[in-house]
């Protein structure tokens, strides 16, 4: 099993987890919500026992319990409403208009959506069973502690969440930096290390071009060596900032053609599709041409050695697109986003940087973009490059 396929198992394991805390956060808060406010409806019952209690009272009623359960509401938001609609008394309500008349539209259209709602109870007078029976309705609205309740595990989750995001983001971004630091600090151990062979292998091929000058070899030798210090020349540019200059992407992938035209079988043909006209681009060539490179190389491995690349070049407005084609096996739809991810590999040997590496040239030294176009499993991959454009 891969590392990455590792690593999203423990990101679903860690959702999962996540959506179930939340969902028993949830269900224990409205346990408790629903709880409260059935104790609170009871409060309101009694409530309004005691108002009826106070209304039918006479000169010999002792009232001291009444009084109290009536001055001990200091919670719940109450509205006492008559038959015909008017407010005759209200506590535990804050208003905020300024003037009287607008204080009482806001009382009785207030009490008039908790009614709506069903949050009231009825308290009748005098005969209940005779047409003439009065009542009013006490309309009450949720205590500030209950509405605070109701709305604290949504406000929990939310601080969590976010600070989940944050952890997620401070360990990805360290992890990143420290991946680069290593990266950084190979490519760099590596061009030093290649530094001195490469010179001294310089040395002693123009030794062999003086002594033997007719000698077809040396030519190639040279070359290769050439190559080596190119090869150390990339490695020393990464971990810092480039120059670019305008470059003709045009000679710059016929150079890429030539290298693995004689690096490749036979069995593997290599097209260009450019325009007739030299298309300029914002680049540095070494770097680019180890990109194109890494393509076309991950091409011939998935193409097992016999197929078809295509090298597409487009000049279109504002932007350069180079598109690579091949007529391999194609990547399957679970792996595509994983291309780009430093360590990730189909192949039995590979370190599986070469692809991290490419996203890292184009998109964060040359400012531009590198995706996986199409791919289709057992007819092939489109990788398509997106710069911007130089100086005409």
């Amino acid at each position: 099993m891969q590392w990455t396929d590792r690593m999203r198992q423990v990101r679903i394991v860690l959702v999962v987890v996540a959506v179930a805390i939340a969902v028993v956060s949830l269900s224990v808060s409205h346990i408790l919500v629903k709880d409260l406010s059935d104790e609170e409806r009871n409060k309101m019952g009694m409530w309004a026992q005691a108002l009826q209690a106070l209304s039918n009272a006479d000169s010999n009623t002792d009232l001291t319990l009444v009084l109290s359960v009536i001055r001990g509401n200091n919670t719940i938001p109450v509205i006492v409403m008559d038959s015909g609609g008017n407010v005759m008394d209200y506590r535990n309500v804050a208003i905020k208009e300024k003037t009287a008349e607008d204080s009482m539209a806001y009382l009785v259209e207030l009490g008039r959506q908790l009614y709506r709602s069903g949050k009231y109870i009825k308290v009748e007078y005098g005969d209940s069973a005779a047409s003439t029976a009065d009542y009013q309705l006490v309309c009450y609205d949720e205590s500030t502690l209950l509405k605070r309740l109701s709305s604290y595990p949504y406000v929990q989750l939310g601080v969590v969440l976010v600070f989940v995001i944050v952890a997620i983001f401070a360990l990805l971004s360290s992890k990143r930096a420290e991946q680069n630091k290593v990266w950084v600090g190979l490519s760099k151990e590596t061009a030093h290390q290649l530094g001195t062979p490469i010179s001294s292998l310089m040395a002693w091929v123009e030794f062999l071009k003086e002594s033997y000058p007719d000698d077809e070899l040396i030519p190639e030798m040279d070359k290769d060596v050439k190559r080596l210090e190119l090869i150390a020349d990339r490695f020393s540019k990464i971990g810092s900032l480039p120059e670019l200059a305008d470059c003709a992407v045009n000679t710059v992938l016929d150079r890429v053609i030539e290298y693995m035209d004689r690096r490749t079988s036979a069995k593997v043909e290599i097209k260009r599709d450019f325009p007739d006209h030299d298309v300029m681009a914002k680049m540095s060539a070494p770097l680019f041409e180890w990109v194109v490179e890494n393509l076309c190389k991950n091409a011939v491995d998935a193409m097992e050695g016999s197929g078809t690349i295509s090298l597409r070049l487009l000049d279109e407005p504002g932007r350069v697109v180079i598109e690579v084609q091949d007529t391999g096996k194609g990547i399957r739809k679970k792996d595509l986003k994983n291309v780009f991810a430093p360590g990730f590999t189909t192949k039995k040997r590979g370190w599986g940087l070469g692809l991290s590496l490419a996203k890292r040239i184009i998109e964060e030294y040359h400012r531009g973009h590198i995706f996986v176009k199409s791919s289709e499993p057992g007819r092939g991959t489109v990788f398509r490059i997106e710069m911007r454009k130089g100086i005409q």
